[in-house]
């Protein structure tokens, strides 16, 4: 028997986040896809002990979700069952659902971004050349809580929706492009794809939302078109990094905004601004 080892730093992160995820009452998915991403990582750099660290990863993060799912009996439940057209679930619930996963995108942006940060944008000013470089800066935002306070409760939705549909397609190559990156740490890859499936859920749920909220049907208009998939390709690494920077600079700020704005429609529609 080949025995692998995995490293105290990658442990503790592991545990640092599934904590946060036993708090929030989430499961660890899709390892199956994670499994599946991380051969097509080794094929890229080769290396069989490598190799074996992305195994001994994957299984630690599998035996810890399963230890949470036996002790608290949790699954993580999609906003609404896949296929319903009659959502059953209360407005309540679907907001504290809502809220919970778009709490814990912002979580997973944070950490990926500080951990792309330290290792790979020191000393290089990445943080000077992202100012206002989103693509997502076409939307009209509000820029704090007074001004969302402001707008009526159907266009913040709308903008919530708009700026979750926008990150649809940067998230899918952000989770395939991430891993063509020399020595990236697992941990990234991890978060990656998790946050592209999590915003999926987010977005089912807000469409949900808009409905029971909504007199009209849902448009498909609303959104801002990314166009940097070529900028994650480039050949001289500096500029290559610095696209990666700032697409995840970008994405921790709009999940910061997206938690926040659906804080105040819970807080304005289920409890009357009570709270």
């Amino acid at each position: 028997m080949v025995e692998t080892r995995i490293s105290y730093a990658e442990v503790s992160s592991l545990e640092n986040n599934v904590t946060f995820l036993e708090r929030q009452n989430f499961n660890i998915s899709k390892l199956g896809r994670l499994k599946k991403q991380g051969m097509m990582r080794r094929q890229l750099w080769g290396g069989k002990q490598q190799a074996r660290n992305v195994d001994s990863l994957l299984l630690v993060v599998l035996l810890v979700s399963n230890i949470l799912l036996t002790k608290e009996g949790v699954t993580s439940l999609p906003i609404c069952p896949n296929g319903s057209v009659n959502c059953q679930v209360s407005l309540g619930e679907l907001f504290e659902r809502a809220v919970k996963l778009s709490h814990y995108i912002h979580f997973l942006s944070s950490e990926i971004f500080n951990e792309f940060d330290e290792r790979y944008a020191q000393g290089r000013g990445f943080i000077a050349k992202a100012v206002n470089g989103c693509h997502t800066s076409s939307l009209t935002t509000p820029e704090d809580k007074e001004q969302a306070q402001q707008i009526h409760h159907e266009d913040l939705l709308n903008l919530v929706l708009g700026v979750l549909r926008s990150w649809n397609d940067p998230l899918i190559h952000l989770a395939s492009e991430v891993q063509r990156i020399k020595e990236a740490p697992d941990t990234i890859l991890w978060k990656a794809v998790e946050i592209e499936e999590q915003n999926k859920r987010l977005l089912e749920g807000i469409e949900k939302i808009i409905g029971r909220v909504h007199s009209g049907e849902i448009g498909n208009e609303v959104y801002s078109q990314w166009e940097g998939l070529p900028s994650l390709q480039l050949a001289d690494e500096d500029s290559r990094l610095f696209a990666f920077y700032n697409l995840l600079h970008c994405l921790r700020r709009d999940s910061h905004k997206i938690d926040n704005y659906l804080k105040l429609l819970k807080c304005r529609l289920i409890h009357d601004s009570n709270c």
